[in-house]
């Protein structure tokens, strides 16, 4: 009887870590994905900061936002 148990005990902790290690990959691929996000997201602000002449983008999504009265 103790045998058994302990037979399904090294089967329930092999299945999860199993499981440990499938949500730790698929975290690795979410950080992946967002990070090409952002990587993406900052050229592409780069790219509009350079096409202006004297104000990066930021300062002037900060400025429109800013009510000058």
């Amino acid at each position: 009887m103790a045998i058994a148990l302990e037979k399904k005990f090294a089967t329930l902790v092999g299945d999860i870590q199993a499981i440990q290690k499938e949500l730790v990959l698929s975290k690795m691929q979410h950080i992946k994905k967002t990070r090409r996000y952002q990587d993406t997201w900052n050229a592409l602000s780069q790219k509009v900061s350079n096409s202006w002449d004297s104000i990066t983008a930021v300062d002037e999504v900060s400025s429109q936002r800013e009510k000058k009265w």
